[in-house]
């Protein structure tokens, strides 16, 4: 069955409202986008590395899950979920469970609690092969304690503690391209993907995920509008301007194969997502021109290389 964008937005909310993260933030679209995938009757496993989306989602003895819900610590969201996996199929083995006990296992974690503090936990999840998802929602920084750098934030930004002043350009290293060291793992299925028109990328991918047996990886770019500094209402055209500028280019890796999701009809200079953004204004200053053509430089490689893979 095709994708049929009315029937998805019907389907009932699994992260409810009442949470209290910020007007524009990308991260609730994104969850609710995932979760939007799972099948009527099946039932869902969270687990929810610290972050904004844990602080904002869950204030005891409340919760805007509408799943089980497991608050992990920052540093072990897929150690978590991959210990729940096991136990699950534990009890599954005994005949503890009924035969229409269907759960399915998907984590949360933000880029600081898993390209950095919760990488090694997320690496053993992975290459053990076990039966979850592992959804990082990539904000470019640690938003929750204050917008400091992380292996995530692009080049140049600027953060609490990679300042713009008059002896720094903001961060000097590029963004960690995490998709493409978890597809290293052999897992059956990874993707990439972000907010875009009409969620059809997010949604097939997330469906793909969830249903495909094993280990599986998505890194959906998530935009804060604190760290990020864009107005509120401009969360999807950011996200549209990530894809055509191939910033954030929407590909998976299918059982090893490198697939690209949509190439832009005409690619634009990266200029067009940047000047979106307050945390990179001083780019466009005079006598920064070239910072901006580095940029567009390594934006331009990192294409290339993720065309070629395509290829092969």
């Amino acid at each position: 069955m095709g994708y049929n964008l009315k029937e998805v937005m019907n389907k009932p909310e699994r992260l409810a409202a009442g949470h209290r993260m910020c007007a524009g933030c990308g991260a609730t679209i994104a969850v609710r986008g995932v979760l939007r995938a799972l099948h009527e009757g099946d039932h869902a496993v969270i687990g929810n590395a610290t972050g904004c989306l844990e602080v904002s989602s869950y204030m005891y003895p409340y919760t805007a899950w509408e799943d089980s819900y497991i608050h992990n610590a920052f540093e072990n969201a897929g150690a978590t979920l991959s210990g729940v996996e096991t136990a699950y199929k534990a009890l599954k083995k005994k005949g503890r469970l009924g035969e229409n006990d269907n759960f399915k296992f998907i984590t949360f974690g933000g880029d600081g609690g898993t390209y950095d503090i919760g990488f090694q936990s997320l690496s053993g999840a992975m290459e053990r092969g076990h039966d979850m998802v592992y959804v990082c929602y990539d904000n470019g920084a640690y938003m929750n304690t204050g917008i400091q750098r992380s292996s995530a934030t692009p080049m140049y930004a600027d953060t609490t503690t990679t300042p713009v002043g008059t002896q720094s350009n903001g961060k000097l290293q590029g963004r960690k391209d995490l998709a493409a060291i978890i597809a290293e793992h052999n897992i059956p299925y990874v993707a990439q993907t972000t907010l875009t028109q009409n969620f059809k990328d997010m949604y097939e991918k997330s469906e793909k995920a969830i249903y495909t047996k094993g280990a599986a990886f998505l890194n959906i770019m998530a935009p804060c509008p604190r760290g990020w500094r864009y107005e509120t209402s401009e969360v999807m055209k950011i996200c549209s301007l990530a894809v055509e500028t191939c910033y954030w280019p929407l590909f998976e890796v299918d059982n090893g194969k490198w697939i690209l999701n949509y190439e832009p009809k005409k690619k634009l200079p990266i200029e067009d997502f940047l000047r979106e953004q307050g945390r990179f204004k001083h780019l466009f200053k005079k006598g920064n021109e070239d910072l901006l053509v580095q940029f567009q430089n390594e934006v331009d490689r990192r294409w290339e290389n993720l065309k070629y893979r395509c290829a092969q």
